[in-house]
């Protein structure tokens, strides 16, 4: 046997066990997308996000920001190629060993499919015996021409009557069929729950107009109101939920003294405020860029839960989204005058999928992991000591105010040379309000920056700085102060577990 035959042979069992594996997971997620079941896929992926530790999590927010979810998708894609290659090995000289890997790696799938957070695992699992069960018959039927005499690789010889062009077209042919499945899916999934245009009613509370002052002139400074498509994201959904409105049903239950179910209609039947809110991810590095301003519209949360009515033992809302979610958030955030919102649009349009269509929770002052529970299916008025959340149950602090803090934006890139640069950034401490900002060079005195004028104290303001600089390297820092006159703390500290501090810094060379 020729070299290029014999590398040719050992790689046609890896080749037949990633064709059978694909087949086989491509049929189960297709039907699993018609029985509107749990991607087995995404299933995998799901648990390996809720079992990876708090650090790790973080350091893959702060090194891939959002694009951490794609990223662990391929890296679930790519292990579970790998060992389905290591299966169709087996199955070569241990037919039974191969399939017995596949065996196991969908009891494995089966299992993260139970501990589905959106409850729909039953339907995956049903699926995914089908498609294992068409999947182990490929790999057999496949890797029966390859059970040829195996004694060491030296000595390895095709088996009578193999060919491997033919063999080589049908493990393709099987892999195609499987891809087309996993399209399949997809498409049926996509089309479920087609993008509706919707008519948002207007509200009986319409946001106040934009200060004059509000927005500075400043070229790449960070504009006062982010565009949607450049709003962060960040959440467990692998797969962005699509909810239907005309099945959409928001229940409150629990520690009230009549449980209210609502649906769409019914929430854009109550009366609407308008208002420009800045929300801020816990997982934001100091100076990062997991924040954003818009204008939010929705129905108040403290009149959904005044219909319901109130035990007076009660001191939290559980929030559970679509997605299997659920967070914990004070009672008193959502009932003490604060603008906390079941939101239906932002910036007048209603929400997009990635950001919570139908409906969403924003609460001025909160991070988001307490309190923006995006795809909003049920709130639960209860007691911070008779349940644990999601983030909290991995170690997050109960209750998440967020912390003061600022942003440099500019300068973005080295100043060409000395003379007169601008410093300039947002500063945020979300239902206290922004006092003043000041800035600081090579460790000298702080030195007080220009505010921009406030919009409301539940927005982050701009700021500019103007610094006569010098040729050499220069290290800039910035610090916030709240309206109490409280400054930001210096003192390093990581996001976890309930938000990152010290000062934003940057170093730049001036020519």
């Amino acid at each position: 046997m020729t070299s290029r035959t014999l590398l040719g042979r050992l790689a046609s069992g890896p080749s037949a066990g990633i064709a059978a594996g694909v087949l086989g997971l491509g049929v189960a997620e297709l039907i699993a997308a018609l029985a509107h079941g749990a991607s087995p896929l995404l299933a995998l992926g799901d648990r390996v996000i809720d079992l990876t530790p708090r650090w790790l999590k973080e350091a893959a927010v702060a090194t891939f920001g959002t694009a951490d979810k794609p990223i662990l998708l391929v890296c679930v894609a790519l292990v579970t190629l790998i060992l389905l290659g290591v299966a169709g090995a087996l199955a070569v000289r241990r037919p039974v060993l191969g399939a017995g890997m596949f065996l196991l790696l969908g009891a494995v799938d089966a299992a993260a499919l139970l501990a589905d957070r959106a409850g729909n695992g039953t339907a995956g699992v049903i699926a995914l015996v089908i498609g294992l069960a068409i999947g182990v018959t490929a790999l057999v039927l496949l890797t029966r021409t390859l059970s040829g005499r195996q004694e060491t690789p030296a000595e390895a010889e095709a088996p009578a009557g193999f060919d491997r062009r033919s063999f080589l077209v049908a493990a393709a042919a099987v892999t195609a069929v499987g891809a087309a499945g996993g399209v399949g899916a997809k498409v049926v999934t996509a089309r479920r729950h087609p993008t509706t245009r919707l008519a948002i009613p207007t509200a009986v509370s319409p946001a106040a107009p934009l200060p004059a002052g509000a927005e500075l002139p400043i070229k790449g400074l960070t504009p006062h109101l982010t565009p949607v498509d450049d709003f962060y994201r960040i959440d467990i959904a692998l797969l962005t939920p699509r909810v239907d409105v005309a099945d959409y049903r928001l229940k409150i239950h629990g520690l009230v003294d009549n449980p209210v179910e609502l649906t769409y209609e019914d929430l854009l039947a109550m009366p609407l405020y308008e208002r420009r809110v800045t929300i801020c991810c816990v997982s934001n590095e100091v100076g990062g860029d997991l924040i954003g301003n818009a204008t939010w519209t929705g129905v108040r949360i403290r009149d959904v839960l005044e219909r319901a009515g109130l035990d007076p033992d009660a001191d939290a809302v559980k929030s559970t989204g679509a997605d299997g979610i659920t967070i914990g958030t004070p009672l008193e955030a959502l009932t003490d005058g604060r603008d906390s919102l079941l939101a239906i649009a932002q910036d007048g349009e209603p929400l997009t999928p990635d950001h919570g269509f139908p409906v969403r929770m924003v609460v001025p002052g909160l991070y988001g992991y307490v309190s923006a529970t995006k795809w909003l299916t049920e709130l639960e008025v209860t007691r911070f000591a008779d349940f644990r959340a999601y983030w909290t149950d991995r170690g997050w602090s109960a209750e998440g105010p967020i912390k003061t803090q600022c942003r440099i934006d500019l300068p973005r890139e080295n100043p060409d040379a000395a003379g007169e640069v601008t410093v300039a950034g947002v500063a945020w401490a979300q239902h206290r309000g922004v006092s003043k900002v000041e800035v600081r060079v090579d460790d000298g005195p702080w030195q007080p920056a220009a505010l921009a004028a406030e919009d409301s104290i539940d927005t982050w303001r701009q700021w500019s700085f103007r610094w006569e600089a010098t040729a050499g390297e220069h290290r800039i820092q910035a610090r916030a102060y709240d309206r109490t006159g409280t400054p930001q703390t210096g003192e390093e500290a990581p996001p976890a577990p309930d938000g990152a501090t010290g000062y934003p810094t940057r170093t730049v060379t001036v020519g």
